[in-house]
């Protein structure tokens, strides 16, 4: 597989070595001259100066050939321009780019974008499964669509308990992938099967359902 990072700051210089150490052919663009060096230096001929948002750069690294890019820069504008050039220019069949305001995901995938990172949110997912009173934790999003995946906690008094999942009104696009039990056994949602205390559901839905979702899955009855 051949694979184009463009900027070689920390991540993209650790996904760099990560790759060649995959054993894939791989190459980096810097625009940063004393950056580019010190990568040359130390890994040799894998990296080459220039704008990885500019067609011809893409071009000199055979974008044509390319099976992914990645850009992973520290501006989301020239992260997103490198994988519409990659995408429209070179027909590469996978981009990747790395959001640092987590409000540009949205964007990213309308313009194209295969699949979105956002340090924020996964850090983020992290805080939020370390704490055990959360109801809903953001797990990833899906790629080429506007849904994410989440997992809601089922509290053991919810009105849900004992209820068919077939039987829920869920929110307009959302889809439960997969029920997690209080002992770690995954189980595929079927019809018929009944919601069970600390029940973990995974979900693929719209950001806008979050609060309808944990509505229906952690009301308690009165």
């Amino acid at each position: 597989m051949y694979i184009i990072i463009v900027g070689c700051g920390k991540v993209g210089y650790h996904l760099l070595k990560a790759l060649i150490a995959a054993e894939h052919e791989v190459l980096a663009i810097e625009q940063n001259p004393q950056r580019h060096a010190a990568v040359v230096e130390e890994l040799g001929s894998v990296a080459l100066s220039g704008d990885g948002a500019e067609a011809a750069v893409l071009a000199e690294a055979g974008a044509n050939r390319a099976d992914v890019v990645i850009a992973v820069t520290g501006h989301d504008e020239d992260n997103l321009v490198a994988c519409q050039v990659a995408k429209q220019r070179f027909n590469v069949k996978k981009t990747i780019a790395l959001t640092n305001d987590p409000t540009n995901e949205k964007l990213f995938r309308t313009l194209g974008v295969d699949v979105v990172v956002s340090h924020t949110n996964i850090i983020l997912a992290h805080v939020e499964g370390e704490l055990t009173e959360q109801p809903l934790i953001h797990l990833m999003p899906v790629p080429r669509s506007n849904l994410r995946l989440v997992g809601i906690h089922i509290p053991p008094d919810a009105e849900v308990v004992g209820k068919p999942l077939h039987e829920l009104l869920l929110p307009e696009n959302t889809l439960i992938s997969l029920v997690v039990n209080r002992r770690g056994q995954a189980r595929l949602p079927v019809p018929g099967q009944l919601i069970e205390p600390n029940d973990e559901v995974i979900a693929a839905t719209p950001p806008e359902a979050d609060e309808e979702l944990v509505e229906i899955f952690t009301r308690v009855g009165r």
